[in-house]
């Protein structure tokens, strides 16, 4: 007999582990295992960076006396996959280690994979338990998904604000809003997602580096607006550092990490980006823009999740931070700034 509330303590357990994945497993999810024997975790395991073991190979490796698996259950937050990519089939190390139970959180929605991995399991009278904790293993992944499903990029706008609003100074001067520990979280969310896009604005004005240096962890692909190619190479995006990307109107091109994609400037440039995005398999973007930039994402309603720091700060005047209509999900207080966390679920 099924019990649900001990598949759901494992699977819990699943999603915990999964996390330590996140940013380093694009353009593949980050999955967690669980091995269960005799309600014993034997053993445990989540995706590596890309090319390595996945989850499921790395939890049945942490299993000390391997003649346990033919008695035991694994757990998964995702679909095992059922085709042979940079890895073999987990599906068929499940079946050849005589696993006779599996429990899944939720369907892999990628073309290969999308209930193959189900069928296969149960062709080869492995018993399977889907949609445990699938909710939240939805939104474990959810920058995959929306990636699979929409072909888009997950998108996340971030920017920070005075607590009456204000978002920038009128004058031309650089001045920090947040607090230093909102910036070392800034840069924790950089490593977390896979590219981060700027206008040509942010770039002249502010010259930012757009990297992961206060944290430990990968930098993001530079993703930046420049119709015209105004931005000369004495800027830090210039500095191959890093891979970037360049959407203009005058040429497609390569210079060592550095691409320049053509785009048509005429027309609403936002579906081009997110459309060469997806052909690039840049699966999530944290769009750290100015005003215009950010405002072009939301009037399009393209972006799936607001981050806001709020400082305490109060100006007389400046420029006006974005308006957005979402879900509150989140709200913390770090020091001096309050961050809110908002989704998008139109």
């Amino acid at each position: 007999m099924i019990d649900k509330k001990k598949d759901e303590f494992y699977m819990a357990r699943c999603i915990q582990i999964a996390t330590n994945g996140l940013g380093n497993t694009y353009p593949n999810p980050f999955v967690g295992s669980v091995i269960v024997h005799n309600d014993k975790i034997i053993g445990e395991g989540y995706t590596s960076e890309y090319g390595g073991p996945h989850a499921e190979v790395n939890a049945v490796n942490s299993v000390k006396n391997k003649a346990l698996l033919a008695e035991s259950t694994i757990y998964v937050t995702l679909e095992p996959c059922a085709h042979y990519g940079k890895t073999p089939p987990c599906c068929d190390l499940i079946i050849s280690k005589k696993i006779k139970r599996v429990v899944i959180g939720t369907i892999d929605p990628f073309a290969k994979v999308n209930g193959e991995g189900i069928k296969r399991l149960k062709d080869n009278h492995v018993n399977v338990t889907l949609g445990i904790l699938e909710k939240e293993c939805l939104e474990l992944n959810k920058r995959f998904f929306t990636f699979h499903q929409k072909k888009r990029p997950y998108i996340i706008l971030k920017w920070a604000e005075t607590e009456n609003g204000f978002f920038a100074p009128k004058e031309k001067k650089q001045v920090w809003i947040s607090n230093d520990y909102s910036k070392q979280l800034v840069h924790l969310w950089r490593t977390e997602e896979q590219g981060i896009l700027v206008g040509k604005n942010t770039v002249l004005f502010d010259n930012p580096q757009l990297n992961a240096r206060l944290i430990s962890g990968n930098s993001p692909i530079r993703l930046i607006i420049d119709k015209n190619l105004e931005i000369n190479s004495t800027f830090h995006i210039y500095d191959n550092q890093q891979q970037t990307i360049v959407f203009n109107q005058l040429k497609t091109d390569k210079n060592q990490n550095t691409k320049f994609i053509q785009i048509d400037f005429s027309q609403n440039i936002l579906p081009q980006i997110l459309e060469h995005l997806h052909q690039e398999n840049i699966q999530s973007i944290i769009v750290e823009g100015g005003v215009n930039t950010l405002n072009q994402f939301i009037y399009n309603q393209l972006w799936d999740e607001a981050r806001i720091i709020k400082s305490s700060i109060r100006w007389k005047d400046g420029i006006e931070s974005p308006k957005i209509k979402g879900k509150l999900v989140q709200e913390l207080q770090l020091k001096s700034d309050r961050i809110q966390i908002i989704r998008n679920y139109e």
